[in-house]
């Protein structure tokens, strides 16, 4: 990665996200398409739910998307989020650089679709599209959960269903409350994923966004805002790592476990110990 580092930048990481069922590996397959009609070269990183139990993933995405199979300017990449909260998987970030690196001039990056938890991407992401749809019941929740500060671009798929009115009047009548720091005014898109209905609309709208923050000069503002978080991310497991190799082999960890479990101490004092010791031992 360090040797990649220097060959990124260029990219422009696009973030689906929304709820399970909202259509978003079908509306990455077909803005794959609209985009490959202007020759861009495309990254798709697919992240995929992770089995509690088994720790696999069905990494269905890509039979989703097997169109693409013959077509050299695409790349499609299945993850499974480990079990990792937030809609990414922990090394999604530095697919994304690969990819950049590669020279892949659009990535974009579908999310679990795990709903209100789902607000990693926007840390990676230079424009974060959710996707609603109506009659899931999920539309009214998903704007209280936060996810209406992280919307670049709403999508209403599947608007040729009843409901989709009402829902587009939810978002607007939720965007004059809500004041964003860029005072840009997120655009809401219907698509109707199935057959492309809306796809170039969708694709313009990333555009005017894009053309927006050059034109405000906040295209590097975000960037610094996002490698703040992504820092602090890597520093955190850097020394949880470095603190769990130097001072916690797995017989100490099993041990300290089996005395929380049979409540001979408990984990919030082990925790202030073991963290003073280590910064202790690193002055």
């Amino acid at each position: 990665m360090k040797a990649l580092f220097p060959h990124s930048g260029k990219a422009t990481v696009i973030g689906l996200t929304g709820s399970p069922g909202a259509g978003k590996s079908t509306l990455v397959d077909q803005l794959a398409r609209e985009y490959r009609k202007q020759e861009k070269t495309i990254g798709i990183i697919a992240v995929d739910p992770t089995s509690p139990y088994t720790g696999g993933a069905i990494l269905g995405d890509r039979i989703r998307m097997q169109a693409h199979h013959a077509d050299t300017g695409i790349y499609i990449r299945s993850m499974a989020t480990r079990g990792f909260l937030g809609g990414l998987a922990p090394a999604t970030a530095d697919v994304a650089t690969l990819l950049d690196a590669a020279g892949k001039e659009i990535v974009f990056v579908e999310t679990v679709g795990v709903g209100q938890d789902e607000i990693d991407i926007v840390r990676l992401a230079d424009v974060t599209v959710v996707i609603l749809v109506p009659g899931m019941g999920d539309d009214i929740q998903t704007i209280k959960a936060g996810i209406m500060e992280i919307a670049d671009i709403f999508i209403i798929n599947k608007s040729d269903r009843e409901g989709a009115e009402r829902v587009e009047r939810e978002i607007r009548a939720m965007q004059t409350l809500a004041i964003r720091r860029d005072d840009w005014t997120p655009p809401i898109v219907k698509t109707v994923a199935s057959d492309g209905t809306g796809v170039p609309e969708l694709v313009k709208a990333i555009a005017s966004y894009r053309q927006y923050l050059k034109g405000k000069d906040l295209l590097l503002r975000k960037k610094v805002s996002n490698w703040r978080e992504r820092l602090v991310e890597m520093l955190r497991k850097a020394l949880l790592d470095r603190m769990i190799r130097e001072q916690l082999d797995p017989e100490h960890l099993t041990q300290y476990a089996r005395e929380i479990a049979e409540h001979q101490r408990d984990p919030y004092s082990l925790v202030e110990e073991l963290v003073a010791g280590f910064g202790d031992k690193h002055v």
